[in-house]
């Protein structure tokens, strides 16, 4: 069987050697296209279209790219292949010279791609037209100008220089992050709250305008000298590439006083590190440039690079379209329906190709056909050194798109002048209000506008009718005090940022809500720009967050459940609460068992109270025990016998000790449990089955548009539809349901650290909060996503917690009396009355009734037990057990008048 099977693989494995010798090129074998690598001599061709200007230095940088490109050994081609760039000038710079080197001198050459130097606008507008239309990769790399805003993926624009709209988005996040509102600058994007517009002009740029006349300039239209008496603007945006000339006008803000804290100076537009030293003036003074700025030939090696690795990956799928160019003739363009184009099919890899090149990361923008590179720019603030001169300070950086903050201390904030416009919500404590006196101004607190409105441009004309000090115009009832936790808060944080506000209270009176896809209450409004900053007890949660920015919380807190306490009856049995019941009948079990042991010993000592002892006249049975035991358990005090063996005196005195310390315990414990009966807890927290399956009635809600609703409806979505109909609109009204009698609801859930308030001021302390604290959050302050004012308020936040500032403001508003009455109350409690002691006035008259039937059980044992007993001749003795009993078993009742004479006698 081993034969015929090893012959059956023989003949098998020279048949397959045929078919592969017959039917199959040999070249194919190989694992590199032979056939192919023959056709285009093991090399790759990029074309390189020079530049008409300039073409000396772009064509030095080209050489240092190819020379470090082969001093690394790597072109990123596979099976070897070597590189060959065919650089080519146009005899001119007109759309024909341009077109015709490419036709004639380049795509003749069967290049797969080529490699572009546009200097100017029009030139890349060129390149795009010939890239679109003979469908062969481009890669423009652009030194000066705008990159086309296309999505053409046969022209791919590599930038070695930031764009002027590059810069535009580094000048608006500096600006945005130095809390620019208004003021003088030169750009309009229309971004939410951001009010820019240009002011005035003064133009440098003729020969040497004298510093008079710079400073004639800035007295008219920022000291308000001038006919227009504007006032000055509290920062300023200064364009000028000639640091000269910024100079010269920055030293005459200096010498005018027009500088921090009353003027906040930026530089428009970038400059080298090299140039700032020329500029020492004013403190404050921000500016920014690109820092590790790479050279030409590393863009041109990136480039290189990126055609390499597209090439080398289209190879493995295709390799006859990635190596072989079916396009060589610019007027013979191949048909796209029945040969596929190379260009087309190598675009596609170019597009999704990214990796790690000398300019940093390199990847391909697809929805603008751009080849994304890292340009870094620093900013730098102008500050004293510890020997108090003037230094550049480096206080961000901005790369990718994204500005970074190196130093929050150094990084100027809002200046003095800048005004912001605050939201709140009154909520107590952290928000009061009241009324304002006469003549419309506060006292004590600050005033908040209270319009019941969110338009913008109403809260806008308001606070300027006050401004102004038109009274009339603005309707008494608007105008409110606010003060509270926040508010001082707030003020703390105006005077340390230097930052002047405007403070209304919302106007639907919400926290906020996303309701068809629109957003109420406070979200709402810091969303449309209608106000800069929320500051009340505003809860950070994740659906809150997505949409705007918090800072760090100054608050930290969770939910709770707030119920209403309720005077129960006294049940009969509320003596016995103070010892379990296992604890009841392991008393009287181990007072039945001493007795028992009692007895035992007494009978079984030589020298007990028993006829076998000394002969007494007196027996101690195990009636006498149990009244012993009794005795001493209740502390009566009467007549009882007493065990006269010591083993029986040692176990009595044990006995006394235990019933000592159960009684010390019971009488410790009656009034604490006496005192805890008044209130009766509903529920035991938020996982409770009345809340969970509510029934016969029981009534629960929050507040509508609340972060407690947003958790309830996120995590208990069965008990949010059920409570919705309960819900109220603020917390004050949620408490006044559960006040009012006979209450509205029977649990009401919000921020634990409003309803601790509520329970504190309640002055017939009424209500309590139950259950353990749950959905642990904190409360922040709100602003639009992006504020430059997030990461100060949030240093500054921190800063108040460290030093004992927050610590202050809760001992302030949260240190109040505890139920105002509540000493009273509980010294009521603590007066207990016949109610809370009915249960021994019922066992007293059960005592009663039972002696009773004890007594007459006591008649029918003597006329009709004993005498049966007597008859029967058995049973007679019972001395251990109870000395009446044998004695009237035993002896009749001459016999014990006789034996009582005869002891008198004696005696």
């Amino acid at each position: 069987m081993n034969l015929i099977f090893s012959r059956l693989l023989a003949y098998f494995y020279f048949g397959f050697q045929v078919i592969l010798q017959f039917y199959i090129d040999p070249c194919h074998l190989h694992p590199q296209p032979c056939h192919i690598l023959a056709q285009i001599g093991n090399t790759v061709r990029l074309g390189a279209l020079l530049p008409t200007r300039q073409t000396a230095r772009v064509q030095a940088a080209l050489n240092r790219a190819l020379a470090g490109l082969a001093q690394t050994g790597d072109n990123f081609l596979p099976f070897n292949l070597s590189l060959e760039v065919v650089p080519q000038e146009p005899a001119k710079g007109d759309p024909e010279s341009l077109f015709r080197c490419v036709c004639q001198a380049i795509v003749v050459q069967g290049v797969s791609a080529v490699l572009a130097f546009p200097q100017t606008q029009e030139e890349i507008v060129q390149v795009e037209f010939m890239a679109s239309f003979l469908e062969i990769p481009f890669i423009s790399i652009i030194e000066h100008g705008e990159p086309l805003k296309t999505q053409n993926r046969f022209h791919l624009q590599m930038v070695t220089r930031i764009p002027p709209s590059g810069l535009s988005e580094l000048l608006l996040a500096v600006l945005q992050r130095s809390g620019w509102q208004e003021g003088m600058a030169v750009l309009h994007l229309g971004c939410g709250a951001t009010r820019w517009q240009l002011r005035a002009l003064l133009n440098l740029t003729r020969a040497g305008p004298a510093e008079s006349q710079i400073q004639d300039f800035l007295s008219e239209h920022f000291r308000g000298q001038g006919p227009s008496q504007i006032p000055p603007p509290a920062a300023v945006l200064l364009f000028g590439g000639d640091p000269e000339c910024a100079a010269a006008v920055l030293r005459s803000a200096q010498d005018l006083g027009l500088t921090l804290p009353t003027v906040h100076w930026v530089l428009g537009y970038p400059l080298s590190p090299d140039a700032l030293h020329s500029i020492g003036l004013p403190l404050g003074l921000l500016a920014y440039g690109e820092v590790e700025r790479k050279p030409l030939d590393f863009y041109i090696r990136d480039a290189l690079q990126l055609v390499g690795r597209a090439v080398s990956a289209a190879t493995v799928v295709r390799p006859d379209l990635a190596l072989i160019q079916n396009m060589v003739n610019c007027y013979d363009k191949p048909n796209k329906h029945e040969v596929p184009s190379s260009g087309q099919y190598l675009a596609r890899f170019l597009s999704n190709t990214s990796f790690s090149g000398l300019t940093g990361p390199v990847s391909v923008q697809r929805n603008l056909s751009r080849v994304l590179t890292s340009q870094r720019f620093h900013i730098w603030s102008l500050q004293r050194d510890v020997v108090g001169q003037p230094t550049w300070v480096t206080v961000g950086s901005w790369e990718g798109g994204r500005l970074e903050v190196e130093d929050q201390g150094l990084w100027q904030g809002p200046v003095a002048g800048s005004r912001v416009r605050v939201v709140t919500l009154v909520e107590h404590p952290f928000v009061f209000t009241r009324e304002v006196d006469e003549d419309g101004n506060c006292p004590a607190g600050q005033y908040c506008l209270d319009a019941g409105t969110n338009s913008s441009d109403m809260l806008e004309r308001y606070f300027s009718e006050r401004a102004t000090g038109n009274s009339t115009f603005l309707p008494t009832d608007y105008g409110k005090c606010c003060y509270g936790y926040c508010i001082d808060l707030l003020e703390k944080m105006s005077e340390d940022m230097r930052f002047e506000y405007d403070l209304y209270i919302v106007g639907d009176g919400k926290y906020g809500a996303s309701k068809s896809g629109r957003w109420t209450g406070l979200v709402g409004d810091l969303l449309n720009g209608v106000a800069d900053m929320a500051v009340t007890s505003f809860s950070i949660n994740s659906v809150r967050s997505r949409v705007i920015d918090f800072t760090s919380p100054f608050f930290s807190t969770s939910l709770g459940i707030l119920v209403r306490s309720k005077d129960t009856a006294a049940p009969i049995g509320a003596f016995m609460w103070p010892l379990h019941w296992s604890m009841w009948v392991g008393i009287f079990v181990a007072l039945h068992i001493t007795a028992l042991f009692l007895t035992l010993y007494e009978w079984k000592s030589p020298f007990g109270m028993t006829p076998h002892g000394r002969n007494r006249l007196r027996v101690f049975s195990y009636s006498s025990a149990l009244n012993l035991c009794y005795a001493i358990l209740f502390g009566r005090t009467v007549s009882s016998k007493t065990p006269k063996c010591w083993t029986g005196r040692f176990l009595m005195n044990l006995w006394a000790i235990f019933c000592l310390l159960v009684l010390s315990s019971y009488t410790a414990n009656l009034a604490a449990v006496m005192v805890g009966e008044k209130t009766f807890e509903e529920l035991s927290g938020i996982h409770d089955a009345k809340l969970h399956h509510p029934s016969h009635g029981f009534r629960f809600g929050t507040v509508r548009e609340s972060s407690a609703e947003e958790y309830m409806k996120k995590s208990f979505p069965e008990m949010h539809e059920y409570m919705r109909r309960y819900n109220e609109p603020t917390t004050p009204d949620g408490v006044s349901t559960l006040k009012v009698d006979p209450p509205q609801l029977d649990a009401f859930i919000m921020d634990k650290a409003l309803l601790d308030y509520e329970v504190s001021i309640d002055a017939d302390c009424k209500l309590l909060t139950v259950g353990k604290p749950f959905a642990i959050e904190g409360y922040g302050i709100g602003l639009p996503q992006n504020s430059p004012l997030t990461n100060n308020v949030s240093e500054f936040i921190s800063r108040y917690k460290s030093d004992g500032y927050m610590d202050m403001l809760h001992d302030k508003w949260y240190k109040v009396v505890p139920c105002g009455k509540r000493v009273f109350a509980v010294t009521e409690t603590l007066q207990m009355g016949i109610r809370h002691f009915s249960g021994l006035f019922v066992l007293l008259c059960v005592g009663v009734a039972t002696s009773l039937l004890t007594l007459a059980g006591e008649h029918a044992f003597y006329h009709i037990v004993l005498p049966h007993i007597r008859r029967r001749q058995k049973y007679k003795y019972w001395l251990h057990t109870s000395q009446k009993i044998h004695r009237a078993l035993n002896q009749t009742y001459e016999d014990v008048k006789k034996k009582q004479g005869a002891n008198t006698e004696k005696r």
